[in-house]
């Protein structure tokens, strides 16, 4: 069920685009999986333009600071749900970086996440 929750919905692409930027190279595997993320959720053209417009003026860390500022305005499941679709946006592109792997984990403790919760989860969202 998508989120109407705006914190939600703007958290979730800002920490997706730096868990993507993560390796140094955005896939096309990830930039699809992005747009999917705004269906999924439905969001809305303004949400995602508001979103693209940040992501172009501001520095990672800086788009870093917001994402989770935002999730941590959530509730607890949108948090969780959040980390699920992040969590499989490490896998999208066939490989899972190291940097990616330490950014969930830092995320997830910034936000009072419980990151086996979501593995678990993840790994049962993960198509067969």
């Amino acid at each position: 069920m998508a989120s109407e929750n705006k914190n939600y919905q703007l958290g979730l692409l800002y920490l997706s685009h730096i868990l993507i930027s993560a390796d140094g190279v955005i896939h096309e595997a990830e930039q699809k999986a992005l747009l999917q993320f705004r269906d999924d959720e439905k969001m809305s053209a303004a949400v995602f333009d508001e979103f693209q417009k940040d992501v172009q003026s501001k520095k990672l860390s800086a788009i870093y600071q917001k994402g989770i500022e935002l999730i941590n305005k959530c509730s607890a499941a949108e948090k969780k749900k959040a980390f699920v679709h992040l969590f499989k946006l490490c896998a999208v592109d066939g490989s899972i970086h190291v940097k990616e792997v330490k950014l969930l984990l830092y995320s997830s403790k910034m936000t009072d996440s419980d990151l086996n919760e979501i593995m678990v989860e993840a790994a049962i969202a993960l198509p067969k």
